[in-house]
């Protein structure tokens, strides 16, 4: 028997494996089409990062050109102050190297808050948990629906509890 890409009404001597087999394919070729959108969509978004992240380089290289041009004033300023040219220069350089430690110690303490997606490994972890049977069945309320989530990933009304 020759079968056609195009389904038979659901009444026209289909099995119930025909019928699956159908439906399989079909869901195959959406995620298939949905893969493929998501790799379209991904390369042109990829595109623009990377031309935004090359115009981050060059204007970070164009600062640090600039952060030179300034260091090179400021040591000519205060050679005109009166300080020897020697001193002054070491001066800017210190001054330079005291603008970058500041900075990686900034750095530092934003990178040392970071979270580590714990929430989010928590949460799969308890999906997972509850796909496989183990733990806990997630939280019903009396009227059989489940509770809402808030932006920040709580329960509304866990999160008022906490504010109070």
């Amino acid at each position: 028997m020759v079968r056609s890409e195009t389904p038979e009404p659901a009444g026209a001597d289909q099995s119930l494996g025909d019928l699956v087999a159908l439906a399989a394919k079909d869901v195959s070729q959406l995620i298939r089409y949905e893969i493929d959108l998501a790799k379209t969509e991904l390369q042109s978004d990829m595109k623009r990062v990377g031309l935004a992240g090359a115009l981050v380089a060059m204007a970070a290289f164009v600062g640090c050109l600039v952060l030179v041009l300034l260091s090179i004033a400021y040591a000519f300023g205060l050679i005109a102050l009166g300080i020897w040219p020697w001193a002054a220069f070491l001066i800017a350089a210190g001054t330079c190297v005291l603008l970058a430690v500041a900075a990686v110690g900034i750095a530092y303490l934003k990178v040392r808050r970071l979270s580590g997606l714990s929430r989010t490994r928590k949460s799969v972890a308890e999906g997972i948990g509850m796909l496989r049977g183990e733990g806990p069945e997630p939280a019903v309320s009396p009227n059989g629906h489940r509770p809402q989530i808030g932006r920040d990933g709580q329960q509304p009304q866990a999160a008022a509890r906490e504010v109070r």
